[in-house]
C-alpha cells in the first residue's frame, strides 16, 4: 500500500494544517506538510523502480465511485511507467518547494493556510496522474484548477492578486468546458470512461463519424480536439495562455509549483496518456500550438520573464506530441520541472534579497552580494537555454530532432519554430541575468545596503534542484528516449510504426545537433552585447521600432482583445441585468415595490390622524352616509 500512501499523504497534511493550523501553530503546520510531502517523495522512488524499471505495472482499486445504469467509474490508482514518472517528478519537486516555503513565507500571517493549499494542490495533481478513468482524471483536473485559484489569490487583500486568480479560474473554465464535452464524447463513442476499456476499442472506431453542434465529422478527431481544448487551457497554450503570466501575483513558491511540475504540465501528460487515441486521429495530432517566446524579450518583472519561458517550453512539449514523440515530451517535462523550479525559486531569492523588489530595472550589480543565488540562476538558465551538457540540452534537442525527423509539413514548421525559440530563450534568459546581477546598481542606497543572501532553508532546495538541472538529462536520456525506450514505455505510450520521428531523430546529422547550440550561443552573445557592452542599444531599438516594442510589451494585445470582445460586453450585460433586470423589474415590482406601496398607503392613512374632533366626526358622518346608502340600495335587492 505504499502507492496509496504516496498519493494520500499530502491530503492528510492539508487536512491537519488547514483544519487545525491555528491550534498547532505555524511551525507545526510547516513540519506536518513538509513531512507529508517528503514522505510521499520517498515512497515515489521504490514505486518508480518497481513499476517503471522492473515493469510491474498495477492498478489499485479503492472503491466504486460512480454507478448509474451503464455508467461506471471506479476510484482506482493506476501505476504504469508514465504515471510513476509523473508521480516521482511531482513529489520530488514539490518537496523542494515546500521546504523553500518555510523560509520564504516565514513572515506571512497565514502560514498554515498556505501550507495546506500547497499540500492540497499536490494531492490533486497526484490524483490526476494516477487516474484510472476519465472521471477521476477530471476530478484531479478540476482540483488543481480550484486550488490554483486559492494559491494565486493567496494575498487576496491585493486587488491584482484577486483579479489574477479570477482570470486564471475563468480562462481555465473555457478549456475545461471542451474537456468535459470530450469526456462525454468518449462515453457516447465507447460506452465507457475507463482507460483499459476505451483504448483497446479505439482501432475499431477509426472512420466513424459523429455530429456535434451541427458539425458532422470524424468521431475520434472531434473527441481528441475537444480534449485538447482542455489541455490548451491547463497548459496555457496560445489563445488560452493569458492567465499564466498573471499567475505571478501569487507567492513565488506558488509560481514555481504551477509552472514546474504540476498544473501547466497536466495538459501535456493528458495528451501523452491518450496517445492510443491521438495516434489514430492525425488531424487532431497535427493541431499543435507553438508559441515563440518573443514576449519575454521586453518584460521587466523578473518572474514574468521566467513565466513566459514556460509558454515556449510547453510549446516544445506539445509539438513533440504533434510529431508522435511522446517520450520526448515527457522527458522535457521532467527536466523542465527541475530547471524551471530552480529559476523561480532563484528569482524568489533575488526578490527576498532586494526587499521584495521584482522590477529588474531597479536591480543590477548584486551578484557579489548573493553569489550562491547568482550561481543557481546561471545553472537554471544554462539548462533552459539547452547548453551542453545541462538537462535541457538533452530533452530540447531530442524534441527538435524529432520534429526534423517527422518529415512532414507540421514537423518542419515545428522544427523551424523550435530553433527560433531556442535563440530567443537564450537571449531573454541572459537579459534577465545581466539586468539583475550585473552593471551599475539601480536600486536606492537603502535597498543596496540590505541586499543579503537567503537563509539556508531557502538555499538548500536550490542546491537540490540544481542537481536535477545539471544531471537529470544525462541520467535519463538513454532510458527515456534512447534506442531501447520502447521497453521502458511499454504499455503506457503507443507510437504507431508509421510515425518513426524518434527513430529518425537518432539519425540526425551533426549539423542539426550543432545548430541549436550555435543559435543558443548567439542569443547569449546578443544579450551580452545589448545589456553589457552597448547598454543604450535596447532603448534605441525600442524607440526606433516603437510599434513592435509596444506589441511585445503588451503581450500581443491578447488581454486588450479579450477585454474588448468578452470582458466589457459581459460587464455591460451584467450591469444591465443587475440594474435594469434585478433592480428595476424584480426588486421594483417585487419586494421593493410592495414595500413602497405599503409605505405610501401607511403615510396617506397617517394623514387622516389630525387630532381634530370635528375631522373625526365628519369622517364618521361620511361612513354613516355610506352605510345607509349601501343598505337602501342592496337591502331592496
Amino acid at each position: 500500500m505504499l502507492q496509496v500512501a504516496c498519493v494520500f499523504l499530502p491530503l492528510l497534511g492539508a487536512i491537519i494544517a488547514g483544519c487545525f493550523g491555528r491550534k498547532i501553530g505555524d511551525r507545526a503546520s510547516q513540519i506536518v506538510c513538509c513531512l507529508a510531502m517528503g514522505t510521499s517523495a520517498v515512497l515515489a522512488i521504490p514505486t518508480f523502480i518497481d513499476v517503471a524499471l522492473h515493469g510491474n505495472a498495477r492498478t489499485i482499486l479503492l472503491f466504486e465511485w460512480f454507478a448509474s445504469g451503464d455508467f461506471h467509474a471506479p476510484w482506482a490508482l493506476k501505476f504504469d511507467t508514465l504515471s510513476s514518472v509523473m508521480v516521482l517528478t511531482v513529489t520530488v519537486v514539490a518537496t523542494a518547494i515546500h521546504v523553500y516555503s518555510v523560509g520564504y513565507m516565514s513572515h506571512d500571517k497565514s502560514i498554515p493556510r498556505f501550507m495546506a493549499y500547497l499540500n492540497l494542490f499536490t494531492f490533486f495533481m497526484l490524483t490526476l496522474v494516477t487516474a484510472d478513468n476519465f472521471m477521476q482524471l477530471f476530478f484531479g483536473w478540476e482540483g488543481v484548477g480550484l486550488v490554483s485559484y486559492l494559491l494565486i489569490g493567496f494575498w487576496f487583500d491585493r486587488h491584482s492578486a484577486s483579479a489574477a486568480s479570477m482570470k486564471a479560474f475563468l480562462v481555465n473554465r473555457v478549456g475545461d468546458l471542451g474537456f468535459a464535452l470530450g469526456i462525454m464524447g468518449v462515453f457516447i463513442l465507447f460506452g465507457s470512461v475507463e482507460f483499459d476499456t476505451v483504448f483497446p476499442l479505439v482501432p475499431g472506431k477509426v472512420g466513424e463519424s459523429m455530429e456535434f453542434m451541427g458539425f458532422h465529422g470524424d468521431a475520434l478527431t472531434l473527441v481528441c480536439l475537444l480534449l485538447f481544448v482542455g489541455a490548451m487551457g491547463k497548459s496555457a497554450q496560445i489563445i488560452l495562455h493569458t492567465w499564466l503570466p498573471d499567475a505571478m501575483e501569487g507567492p513565488t513558491p506558488v509560481s514555481a509549483l504551477i509552472h514546474a511540475a504540476t498544473m501547466v504540465t497536466a495538459g501535456v501528460y493528458m495528451v501523452c496518456l491518450l496517445s492510443p487515441m491521438f495516434e489514430v486521429a492525425p488531424v487532431a495530432r497535427d493541431i499543435v500550438t507553438v508559441i515563440a517566446a518573443t514576449i519575454g524579450l521586453v518584460q521587466n518583472d523578473i518572474k514574468r520573464v521566467i513565466a513566459y519561458s514556460t509558454c515556449s517550453q510547453l510549446g516544445y512539449m506539445f509539438f513533440a506530441v504533434g510529431v508522435s514523440a511522446y517520450p520526448a515530451a515527457i522527458f522535457h517535462l521532467m527536466t523542465h520541472a527541475y530547471f524551471k523550479a530552480l529559476l523561480f525559486l532563484g528569482a524568489g531569492s533575488v526578490i527576498h534579497a532586494m526587499s521584495d523588489e521584482q522590477d529588474m530595472r531597479k536591480m543590477g550589480g548584486i551578484w557579489r552580494k548573493i553569489p550562491f543565488t547568482y550561481a543557481m540562476m546561471w545553472i537554471g538558465s544554462l539548462a533552459l537555454a539547452g547548453i551542453p551538457f545541462f538537462a535541457g540540452f538533452y530533452s530540447k534537442d531530442m524534441i527538435i530532432e524529432s520534429a526534423w525527423g517527422a518529415g512532414t509539413g507540421v514537423g518542419q514548421y515545428a522544427f523551424v519554430m523550435g530553433v527560433v525559440a531556442a535563440a530567443l530563450t537564450a537571449f531573454y534568459s541572459w537579459r534577465l541575468i545581466f539586468m539583475t546581477f550585473h552593471g551599475k546598481p539601480r536600486a536606492d542606497h537603502h535597498t543596496m545596503e540590505h541586499v543579503h543572501e537567503s537563509p539556508p532553508v531557502m538555499l538548500a532546495p536550490l542546491a537540490f534542484l540544481s542537481l536535477g538541472a545539471i544531471f537529470a538529462g544525462f541520467i535519463a536520456y538513454e532510458t527515456f528516449v534512447g534506442h531501447h525506450m520502447a521497453e521502458f514505455w511499454r504499455g503506457s505510450i503507443l507510437i504507431l510504426p508509421q510515425h518513426p520521428s524518434m527513430e529518425h531523430a537518432h539519425e540526425a546529422p551533426l549539423w542539426l545537433k550543432l545548430m541549436t547550440i550555435v543559435v543558443a550561443a548567439g542569443g547569449i552573445l546578443a544579450a551580452y552585447y545589448a545589456y553589457m557592452v552597448k547598454t543604450s542599444l535596447p532603448a534605441r531599438l525600442a524607440t526606433m521600432f516603437r510599434p513592435v516594442y509596444l506589441f511585445l510589451y503588451n503581450k500581443w494585445y491578447f488581454d486588450e482583445l479579450y477585454n474588448f470582445l468578452f470582458v466589457r460586453p459581459a460587464v455591460r450585460i451584467g450591469r444591465l441585468l443587475w440594474k435594469g433586470g434585478d433592480g428595476v423589474i424584480i426588486d421594483g415590482l417585487g419586494p421593493n415595490g410592495l414595500a413602497a406601496v405599503t409605505v405610501g398607503l401607511a403615510r396617506r392613512a397617517g394623514r387622516l390622524q389630525t387630532g381634530y374632533v370635528y375631522h373625526y366626526a365628519f369622517a364618521m358622518l361620511i361612513g354613516l352616509v355610506g352605510l345607509v346608502t349601501w343598505y337602501l340600495f342592496y337591502g331592496r335587492l
